[in-house]
């Protein structure tokens, strides 16, 4: 009988977490793989969202979202630079268009600050024409370190530096079993062109995304009790037309949802000057990324408060993406969510669920925090 092959870490999904996981972990490790499903890497949420590098003002003071956040922001920062990717610092406001909201903008500033974000301002109306003339409100929380960046090009950055270092990737796999042993995992997976087949390792990191509460289940994990289940929430964007662009210098936000669905509708640039809207967030049961043409109504009658140079007929449809949510509908808002699963007496298996934004932002410091939970547990130190 032919022995079964072995490997020290399988890392399932290659979008821009299961990547930085692998950077992170492929130089301490002998054997690295990664698995995904997709022909290419980061084409779910990674590539899929407004590219934006948030600066950390949302999320509560000591959570993961903000201190991943904020770490995560300097650190791209600093890797775009070295690596010559696209991105560009051009400051977002966080607009209160009515009175009633003026006190969401000083909360946010409070947060931020707590938070540890820099330069934040609350602007008077003045103030906020100042930097944004043809934007619309009372007040507005300015937010100069927020910015943007290729995702794209840093998708493929991280992919060369997981090979760089030794990992191995394989696209068109899918993970059908998973199944604890002694030495580990066992591990089944497909290739679109071959037969299932197995192999060993003694280390799983599930980095699916919108797919992690399936791979928890298929390692024997009752992902309702534990709250790992996955409730798709979706975000279309529309396109502004008509050289209208030219009149918004940056990010424009609303003030929030107050359960954090979404960040609202909002106003972002993209790298080549470019001006769209979205997302929005409905939930759905399936996978799917068109965008409704009959939802740019919606889209302009939220958006022309704070953008009253807009017509409906600036709006085209342009993309969308899914949010990987763990909160049920109408829930409260959730953290981050990534573990170890020794407690389950799973012990070698990492969990990251509920990756959403701001996990582009996050993503360097999240593979880095990954990578620190397995060196306490003892997992990486004992491969070599």
């Amino acid at each position: 009988m032919k022995a079964m092959i072995k490997v020290d870490i399988t890392i399932i999904g290659a979008g821009v977490i299961g990547l930085s996981i692998g950077r992170e972990l492929a130089s301490t490790a002998d054997h690295v793989v990664i698995m995904e499903k997709e022909p290419h890497p980061g084409m779910g949420i990674s590539s899929r969202n407004s590219e934006v590098i948030h600066a950390g003002i949302y999320y509560p003071k000591k959570s993961l979202k903000a201190r991943l956040c904020v770490e995560g922001a300097g650190m791209l920062s600093e890797y775009c630079s070295a690596r010559t990717i696209p991105c560009q610092s051009m400051g977002k406001v966080i607009v209160a268009t009515e009175s009633s909201e003026e006190k969401a903008v000083e909360k946010l500033f409070l947060k931020g600050k707590d938070n540890g974000v820099q330069g934040l301002k609350i602007l008077g109306r003045s103030d906020l024409k100042k930097i944004e003339p043809s934007v619309s409100g009372i007040c507005a929380l300015h937010s100069p370190n927020t910015g943007i960046i290729d995702s794209h090009r840093l998708i493929r950055s991280l992919e060369a530096d997981c090979l760089d270092k030794g990992a191995s990737i394989f696209y068109n796999t899918e993970v059908l079993a998973l199944e604890k042993s002694s030495q580990g995992f066992v591990c089944t997976a497909g290739h679109m062109s071959g037969s299932p087949y197995t192999f060993s390792s003694r280390i799983v990191i599930n980095a699916a995304g919108l797919f992690s509460d399936r791979i928890s289940a298929l390692a024997g994990i009752d992902i309702d009790a534990a709250g790992y289940r996955i409730y798709p929430v979706k975000g279309e964007y529309f396109r502004v037309r008509g050289g209208k662009h030219t009149l918004v210098g940056g990010l424009v936000y609303p003030v929030p949802e107050k359960s954090l669905t979404g960040l609202g509708i909002h106003a972002t640039k993209d790298l080549a000057g470019f001006l769209r809207l979205g997302p929005n967030a409905f939930p759905v049961d399936e996978i799917s990324y068109d965008v409704d043409p009959s939802h740019a109504q919606v889209f302009y009658e939220n958006a022309r408060a704070m953008l009253p140079f807009l017509e409906p007929s600036d709006l085209v449809p342009d993309m969308a993406g899914v949010r990987p949510k763990i909160q049920k509908p109408g829930g409260s808002q959730r953290d981050f969510l990534i573990c170890h699963e020794e407690t389950r007496g799973l012990a070698g298996l990492f969990t990251l669920a509920g990756i959403e934004s701001p996990g582009l932002t996050s993503c360097l410091a999240v593979g880095r925090h990954v990578a620190a939970l397995a060196k306490e547990a003892g997992l990486v130190s004992q491969i070599r």
